[in-house]
């Protein structure tokens, strides 16, 4: 059964590879920054008492607060200061807000601004049915080819593949239990989601896949943020 819900917002990059004088997150999407709009997002699809937490490098905290202050955005409710890995801001975040064994704990990219509610709904019905971690996913459209370690390659069967999106959502006594084991166990380097923290941290985990959505991108490249426009 599920209690509450807890959503974190990791936004923390500083945005090299994106190429402008900003992080991705704060960059202008009709009307509003970026973050602006996933957070907003999430304020009119979760429950009215959910908790949402943004993890941010701590030399934009003004950053956000004034851009936040000028567009009039959506603001979280808790501001954490982020870690040097993805896996590292995740567990700032945990250990800033104990969410509860049984709350619903949802961890967010803050460039994916497009989360539908049907993505949510499914993410919610997995966890109350039992899973232990419920994962947005689609499939892919592209070939695909595996390569090999001498630089030679295979093609290999797409339809057994999905390409995973985010909100990810677990019960708060499994993400905060796989996070500690991580720490202790095998650092926070290395993880590039928080399905595989739980994977490798909760053996014998119940994992499910549930309907992700084409439309919930990542902007990651400045081409990303013109499909963005296109679909704002």
């Amino acid at each position: 059964m599920v209690s509450g819900t807890l959503a974190i917002i990791v936004a923390a990059g500083s945005g090299r590879r994106f190429g402008s004088p900003l992080p991705k997150q704060f960059c202008m999407l009709g009307t509003m920054p970026v973050l602006g709009h996933t957070i907003g997002r999430l304020r009119s699809l979760l429950p009215g008492d959910a908790r949402i937490a943004l993890v941010l490098h701590p030399d934009y905290f003004e950053v956000w607060k004034e851009l936040a202050q000028e567009y009039g955005t959506a603001r979280e409710d808790i501001l954490v200061a982020g870690g040097a890995t993805r896996a590292e801001s995740v567990s700032n975040a945990l250990n800033a807000c104990h969410p509860g064994l049984d709350e619903l704990v949802l961890v967010h990219d803050g460039v994916r601004p497009f989360v539908t509610a049907e993505i949510l709904e499914g993410l919610y019905s997995a966890i109350a049915d039992g899973a232990d971690c419920a994962i947005p996913a689609v499939g892919l459209t592209d070939s695909i080819r595996r390569l090999d370690a001498d630089g030679t390659s295979e093609s290999v069967d797409r339809s057994m593949f999905r390409a995973v999106q985010t909100p990810q959502a677990f019960p708060g006594g499994t993400l905060v239990e796989a996070y500690r084991k991580a720490r202790t166990d095998f650092g926070l380097e290395g993880f590039t989601d928080d399905a595989s923290v739980v994977a490798r941290c909760i053996p014998g985990a119940r994992t499910m896949l549930t309907a992700g959505s084409p439309y919930n991108i990542k902007i990651t490249n400045p081409f990303d943020l013109k499909i963005a426009e296109a679909l704002l």
